[in-house]
């Protein structure tokens, strides 16, 4: 699995580049005043997105400023930290203390568009759980559940569904309320429909402190793999806007991938690295240390949008039914 190995390692050096700290002459004093100084200005210099989502830094600094300043105690600190970082809308930005953790969740506003339980008790029947893929034929058509890029995958697993969806149409792959996790096992299942070279992505890196220091787009390749069975026919990806992070890289690899089409709702996002800082109090930050374009050059960090959008209301659910499962069964067996 060289090739693998080989993009794998991409993501660890540039988790490595983004993490690196700056030399600071003199350890910076514990107090109010040097913790938000230090969270401001690390994200100044470091984060990724401030220009995509039309972010103030600077007018924010004199906002919460003060508020830092009047904070009684740590609880009254975080929350005023918090409710800056909040205004970046950005899964990967979060602020980590021992009481609370902060957080953005870029799918409150939007439907569910996805119920385990219908799923369960009206689709799967006696479905296999190989690894982690929850797998069985439905109609004709092969159904793969995969709820989290977390949780790994093993080659042996990919041959063992492959091969049993080997005479049918084709396949959908469910990444629904998938949240993230490690790109690796999204890369494994690509490397499985691919047949040559392929450029999944780019990316640029925040480089340096000024607002234009980013590094010059560039694209990562994936080979195919070739020694392992290939997913067979049509190829449906699921997904909603619960879908983050490694989940959203998923979805943004499908845009060079033609045999495959993205169906259900846009994914919530993700697109930036996310990075992490110390702060003086001991408190830990995370934030997005890049940007990430789908092969048409798309920001994605607001979501990959789908190639064939389909709703599933809460009368679908109450009624058993999922409206975006079988349109992919249809598309996988009809082509439209």
């Amino acid at each position: 699995m060289r090739k693998i190995q080989g993009i794998l390692l991409f993501w660890i050096l540039l988790l490595c580049t983004a993490c690196e700290l700056a030399l600071l002459d003199s350890p910076p004093e514990n107090t109010h005043r040097e913790n938000f100084d230090t969270l401001w200005e690390v994200m100044n210099e470091r984060y990724s997105l401030f220009a995509y989502k039309k972010i103030d830094w600077d007018s924010l600094r004199n906002v919460y400023l003060p508020l830092a300043l009047q904070a009684q105690n740590d609880t009254e600190l975080y929350d005023v930290m918090a409710a800056m970082l909040h205004t970046l809308r950005d899964g990967h930005v979060n602020l980590r203390t021992p009481f609370d953790i902060s957080r953005y969740l870029p799918y409150r506003d939007h439907p569910a568009n996805y119920s385990f339980d219908v799923l369960e008790q009206n689709y799967l029947g006696d479905y296999r759980i190989t690894g982690y893929l929850l797998n069985q034929e439905i109609d004709g058509v092969g159904y793969i559940h995969y709820r989290s890029f977390a949780t790994p995958i093993l080659d042996s697993e990919l041959d063992f569904v492959i091969e049993r969806f080997a005479d049918l149409r084709g396949v959908v792959i469910d990444i629904r309320n998938n949240e993230g996790g490690n790109p690796a096992n999204g890369l494994k299942i690509i490397s499985r429909i691919i047949s040559g070279r392929t450029r999944l992505f780019s990316y640029q890196l925040k480089t340096g402190p000024g607002p234009n220091d980013f590094s010059d787009k560039k694209d990562i390749f994936l080979d195919p793999d070739t020694e392992n069975p290939k997913f067979p026919g049509k190829i449906v990806v699921l997904t909603n806007r619960v879908v983050y992070s490694a989940g959203s890289y998923f979805a943004a690899y499908t845009k060079a991938l033609p045999q495959v089409v993205l169906m259900g709702d846009d994914t919530g996002g993700g697109c930036g690295v996310p990075a992490g800082y110390d702060l003086p109090n001991g408190w830990y930050f995370n934030y997005s240390s890049t940007i990430g374009y789908t092969v048409n050059g798309l920001n994605f960090e607001s979501g990959v949008p789908v190639d064939i959008r389909v709703s599933m209301t809460r009368e679908d659910m109450a009624a058993g039914r999922d409206p975006i499962l079988e349109r992919a069964i249809e598309y996988v067996k009809t082509g439209n």
